[in-house]
């Protein structure tokens, strides 16, 4: 079946119908289209991203390295086969009663404030530091140290509303989770400095190695569960300094096993602070897929350890 060419609009031709009724015609037509070639142009994105990362075709059929297994998992997701608890994980907001449930509520960072109307934000009740951030979405913070620009506040979380940030990199755990903002207590040490990001790569239910991030995401040193030094890096060029071993890492390791039962892979964020550990996220396709191992051996390596049958 052949489908009909349609030519862009190009910007001179956009500026002469803005405005009109056409401009709105061709805006819908848009927005049908993206949903309805969504899997398909998502597939294809997909596969042109594993080629221009790694170089070579992506081996869909017996994928075994991490990365090969990573785009594996998130082409059968974009395919519609992906089961309903990992968009209920990736849910900042829903996650938090899998969490409480399976480990017990202390391990969450209290909850301020929730919903999905900006200007419903309760900025005077709010104590002098929080963090705001959306449950649809990854990477996106705002962290409010004294005065808060309430109309700055009111027009990025909006914009966060409004997107669906499966866009970015055909993610398909957060195309159909409810928007809404999360508004949480503000993490720090002692010192008032910002708390580590200690992420645990857990296979079939084991903790195996744990990443390090600081606040500014310059430094990614990992560590194997006794906490020795493991000498490979997941980007190229990466900061890799020794760290010293948490306090409660034994602790953080008993909860990422029992959170990461009945996954073949998955990422488990906590944090550290102040004695205690706080959950901070499940992350089930870490960057997107823009991975590359350095020493490259390391992709079989981890590849070997995801049991695929449980993604199943």
């Amino acid at each position: 079946m052949e489908y009909p060419v349609y030519a862009p609009v190009t910007g001179a031709l956009r500026a002469q119908i803005q405005d009109t009724w056409l401009h709105d015609l061709v805006v819908q037509y848009r927005a049908i289209r993206r949903r309805v070639m969504r899997r398909s142009e998502g597939e294809a994105f997909l596969l042109r991203r594993y080629f221009r990362i790694h170089g070579k075709p992506l081996n869909l059929t017996n994928p075994r390295t991490f990365t090969e297994k990573m785009f594996w998992r998130m082409i059968t997701w974009n395919r519609g086969n992906m089961p309903p608890r990992f968009r209920q994980l990736a849910d900042k907001y829903a996650v938090r009663a899998h969490v409480a449930n399976t480990v017990g509520e202390e391990y969450l960072t209290k909850l301020l404030w929730y919903g999905n109307d900006p200007r419903a934000i309760p900025f005077d009740q709010l104590p002098a530091e929080y963090v705001i951030k959306p449950s649809h979405a990854a990477g996106q913070v705002i962290i409010v140290k004294g005065q808060a620009d309430r109309d700055e506040i009111i027009r990025a979380v909006s914009g966060w509303l409004a997107g669906n940030y499966y866009w970015h990199g055909r993610e398909s755990q957060y195309y159909r989770i409810p928007p809404r903002i999360l508004i949480e207590e503000y993490l720090t040490n002692e010192d008032g400095s910002p708390p580590f990001d200690y992420k645990v790569y857990c296979f079939n239910g084991t903790p195996e190695q744990i990443m390090v991030r600081n606040h500014t995401h310059d430094i990614c040193p990992f560590f194997d569960t006794t906490w020795d030094f493991l000498d490979f890096s997941d980007e190229i060029g990466a900061v890799r300094p020794w760290v010293p071993k948490p306090a409660n890492l034994a602790e953080m390791l008993t909860l990422a096993a029992k959170l990461s039962v009945g996954f073949g892979y998955v990422r488990l964020d906590f944090y550290n602070v102040k004695g205690r550990v706080y959950f901070g996220e499940f992350t089930f396709t870490p960057a997107a897929g823009i991975i590359t191992y350095d020493p490259e051996c390391w992709d079989l390596k981890l590849g070997e350890k995801w049991d695929l049958s449980l993604d199943r």
